[in-house]
């Protein structure tokens, strides 16, 4: 079948609709009502971004639905009741500061597509749409039923696709392209919670915390971190610049100090990441309580939450000053990020993330955690828990991915991995998640500058199209 003839004929409209995709800015936001009374669950540009690619998939012909502004799909009938499917998403982290671009510009320059959501996830999920035209396009009539789900808030919590699968028959197979390649066989479980502590009031006089944010969301490395300083004593800031001046040249580390009113504002950047690889990024929340720590604030709960966080976290990604480090052979070592960090007058919090291995038990971790926060004083706010999965690597769904992959690129030695990352390819049995990163590119995730390169979008799609023909057969058992 010659697909792929029309894979190259729909290049350019392709590109056109990944840049016009980006330019709706789809990071969640607060549940709205629309102009004719319905309910938008997640924001408006995120119910732009859906409503978008809905209309594409209707315009080229599939059958497509809308199940209450909470995910959907477009579908490309089959012989049978059997259902193979992609499953993607259009939300994205927040874009943060430091781009070159305008993360909701789509633009493209010197072969490059520039854009927050070009590779997580606007850019597989419409190369992946591109794929099921090709085919349709080109004559072929699967025996499954080929259904492109399109999920609202992937990047947080999920309701979107837990109300949609609540409404809507799970698939009996397929892949979402959220992740790497060659292809991922099994992925961490995750973990995502808070470390709080109430404060106690105090009036006495000297150097105050007023107030400290850093971060966007759990499964990002934060690259912005301010803190905001008071004291009735002008030689107080006169130290606290003269402690910053030190950092800096011992530690080469971004910090920034300046007057603003009668307060003193602190700023600490670091380099933005995702949050199941820490190790690519720096953050800037660890920076800053580094620094904070050499300080000592008239309230003794601030300097031993500052002195708590230095002590078992600090710039550790594994978590093994908390007791909880651990790997397996499948998965690797456990990751620990702080995605998220609050301080005020009356409470702290840390917001973290933790990715532990295929073969450990979630609730021992948070068990342990919360014997170290005991000595403390401190609360473990649970907040979500997805279990991990993993598929053995000789499984016919494993292996015929693989195969298709290396035909497409000609890299044989790349192997099926297990990620850190948490995918839809939770959300069903028997979906894994594949590409849409090639192996040695730059991983722009949840990154400033993110982009997709014109040549990568494209080979991407002829490896989905592939994948999808072959799952959508009948001729595979998987």
């Amino acid at each position: 079948m010659d697909y792929e003839k029309y894979l190259e004929l729909n290049k350019d409209e392709m590109i056109f609709a990944l840049r016009d995709v980006v330019c709706s800015n789809s990071e969640e936001g607060e549940k709205i009502m629309g102009k004719n009374g319905e309910v938008y669950p997640f924001g408006s540009g995120v119910q732009e971004a859906f409503e978008k690619v809905l209309e594409l998939g209707k315009s080229m012909g599939f059958e497509v639905k809308n199940v209450d502004n909470y995910g959907g799909h477009i579908d490309f009938p089959g012989k049978t009741d059997r259902i193979m499917a992609v499953i993607g998403h259009l939300d994205v982290v927040p874009a943060a500061s430091g781009w070159d671009f305008d993360p909701y510009g789509g633009e493209l320059i010197d072969g490059k597509i520039y854009g927050r959501g070009t590779t997580d996830d606007k850019g597989p999920v419409i190369s992946c749409l591109y794929a099921m035209k090709a085919l349709k396009d080109a004559g072929y009539r699967p025996e499954c039923t080929i259904r492109l789900i399109l999920g609202l808030d992937e990047e947080t919590h999920w309701e979107g696709m837990k109300y949609y699968f609540d409404h809507e028959r799970k698939p009996d197979f397929g892949f979402t392209p959220d992740a790497d390649f060659p292809v991922i066989n099994g992925e961490k479980g995750m973990l995502v919670f808070e470390f709080a502590k109430k404060f106690s009031e105090t009036r006495s006089k000297g150097l105050k915390l007023r107030s400290l944010r850093g971060g966007t969301a759990p499964n990002s490395v934060a690259d912005h971190c301010r803190a905001v300083l008071y004291s009735e004593e002008k030689e107080a800031y006169d130290r606290v610049r003269e402690k910053a001046s030190g950092f800096r040249e011992e530690t080469g580390y971004k910090l920034n100090v300046k007057g603003t009113g009668k307060s003193l504002e602190v700023t600490a950047t670091g380099i933005a990441a995702h949050g199941a690889k820490p190790e690519k990024g720096l953050n800037a929340i660890s920076i800053m309580m580094d620094f904070l720590g050499r300080l000592n604030f008239i309230s003794e709960d601030h300097n031993e939450f500052i002195d708590f966080y230095n002590k078992y976290i600090g710039f550790c990604l594994d978590g093994s000053e908390l007791g909880v480090a651990m790997s397996d052979e499948p998965s690797g070592h456990l990751i620990f990020n702080v995605g998220m960090a609050e301080m005020d007058q009356e409470a702290g919090r840390l917001t973290i993330n933790i990715r532990y291995p295929v073969t450990a038990d979630g609730e021992e971790i948070l068990a342990r955690l919360a014997s170290v926060l005991d000595r403390y004083d401190m609360g473990l706010i649970r907040q979500e828990h997805k279990k991990p999965i993993y598929m053995d690597m000789d499984s016919p769904m494993v292996k015929l991915l693989l195969e298709i992959y290396r035909k497409h690129t000609g890299d044989t030695e790349s192997q099926p991995l297990v990620i850190g990352g948490g995918t839809y390819a939770r959300c069903a049995e028997n979906v894994v998640a594949y590409g849409a990163m090639f192996p040695g590119d730059p991983d722009l995730m949840h990154q400033k500058n993110e982009f997709i390169t014109v040549e990568r979008f494209v080979q991407m799609t002829k490896i989905y199209a592939e994948a999808i023909y072959k799952l959508s057969s009948g001729e595979y058992n998987v």
